[in-house]
């Protein structure tokens, strides 16, 4: 038992560790792209969302180790009668049952906290796309009504509220928070819709996104994490009824994992960026050291000359970004995992056009603020040949450059340091 309560310790509050720094890194990250009065109401709830976490460690810690892992479940009727109230294990029994009350509340704060989060970061995802944002809006009123049934089932499935740490006479499992099925089978339902409601919004994007393989499947790995979360929920409740004594223990244990994993998972569309550019700073700089070498005779100096194809605004200092300055070592890979790809929709009204999603590729600044980044686009093609932008026979994607703006057969959208404005998949 003492083992495995300091077994259960360690790898609570390493857990707790890891989980503060993946917020910290994601904090850095969106500070050094959009700056403090960029942040969104989703950077201030996730700080909220750590201390939440950590109290809830603090709740499945005291469990064990004040309590033993003692409630008011387990006991047969005769147990119960012969319990003396003023004996040390009657008061182990009343505090752990609270302390499991005071556990479920914290648990189900902390998952729908981060799923707030996340719903409030595909709310600027798909800035510009009407039937999504219909969806976050559904979104955030599923959140809201969940939420409030979770935890009126928690306060109000046992009336009066004290009988939830009644010991004499047997208050049933409506009454015995460690067990209560009620609990499980409301949190674990509810959990799972919303989970796999948030987890629909982006997905069909990213499956139809013209990215490569290895680029979306780790997307779709990052947002769609959430499966992990609904399993290990399920395995919670799995445990707790196939043994109600000992169970509730384990369960414990495994809530702290499961909202582990909450916690990186509502924080890794923002880390992942920084993580890319890291990464490809690191093969950048080790690429020139080991290329040197072999360039050392022709260039007698020592010195490794790297042609910058940075837009003029970008050269001078416009562009603020977490991005390497691209170079030849790594120029036109867009399908590297420094790729400068964002989804976007294709699409618009009075124009020819059509619904789809596609990529669109450059140095901007404002594509490394999310990683990902969805926004509408018109796939406009004029009526001559001489003015069409489709390069080549039946090219896979359309690419519509930069024309005279004093032409009115051809509009176009100018960001700056984009000089490629927009691709788009072929109509």
């Amino acid at each position: 038992m003492g083992n495995s309560a300091s077994s259960f310790t360690t790898e609570a509050f390493t857990l707790l560790s890891i989980a503060i720094v993946a917020v910290g890194l994601r904090s850095y990250a969106r500070i050094s792209t959009v700056g403090l009065r960029g942040l969104c109401f989703d950077d201030y709830l996730m700080p909220c969302a750590a201390v939440i976490y950590a109290l809830e460690t603090a709740t499945a810690y005291a469990v064990g180790a004040w309590w033993f892992g003692l409630a008011n479940n387990g006991m047969t009727d005769e147990q119960r009668q012969a319990l003396d109230p003023k004996s040390h294990e009657y008061h182990l029994r009343v505090g752990g049952s609270k302390t499991q009350l005071v556990g479920w509340s914290l648990y189900t704060l902390l998952l729908w906290t981060l799923k707030l989060c996340m719903c409030h970061f595909y709310s600027r995802l798909t800035s510009g796309i009407h039937h999504l944002q219909i969806r976050v809006k559904v979104g955030y009123i599923i959140i809201a009504a969940t939420y409030i049934a979770t935890e009126l089932s928690i306060l109000l499935g046992c009336h009066p509220l004290s009988k939830n740490w009644q010991i004499n006479p047997d208050p049933g499992n409506h009454c015995q928070p460690a067990i209560s099925k009620i609990d499980l089978y409301v949190t674990v339902v509810l959990n799972v819709v919303t989970d796999m409601y948030l987890m629909s919004i982006p997905m069909p994007m990213l499956w139809r996104a013209q990215l490569s393989t290895r680029t979306k499947i780790s997307l779709i790995l990052i947002f769609g994490g959430g499966v992990f979360v609904m399993m290990a929920g399920i395995l919670r409740c799995a445990l707790i009824i196939k043994d109600p004594v000992g169970g509730a223990q384990a369960a414990g244990s495994w809530a702290c994992r499961e909202t582990f994993v909450a916690v990186i998972i509502g924080n890794a569309p923002m880390i992942y960026p920084l993580c890319r550019h890291t990464l490809q700073r690191v093969y950048s700089t080790l690429s020139v050291h080991r290329s040197g070498y072999s360039r050392s005779d022709s260039h007698p100096s020592g010195s490794l000359p790297l042609k910058s194809r940075l837009s003029a605004p970008a050269r001078r200092g416009k562009l603020r970004s977490v991005n390497p300055l691209p170079t030849t070592l790594n120029d036109g890979d867009d399908e590297d995992w420094g790729s400068r790809a964002r989804i976007v929709e294709a699409g618009g009204d009075g124009v020819e056009g059509h619904e789809g999603v596609g990529v669109r590729a450059g140095v901007k600044a404002d594509a490394d603020r999310e990683g990902i980044t969805v926004t509408r686009e018109t796939n406009i093609r004029t009526d001559t040949a001489e003015s069409s932008p489709v390069r080549g026979p039946a090219p896979a994607i359309t690419r519509m450059k930069k024309s005279d703006p004093g032409d009115p057969q051809f509009k176009y959208r100018e960001d700056e340091g984009l000089k490629d404005t927009v691709f788009a998949r072929k109509a």
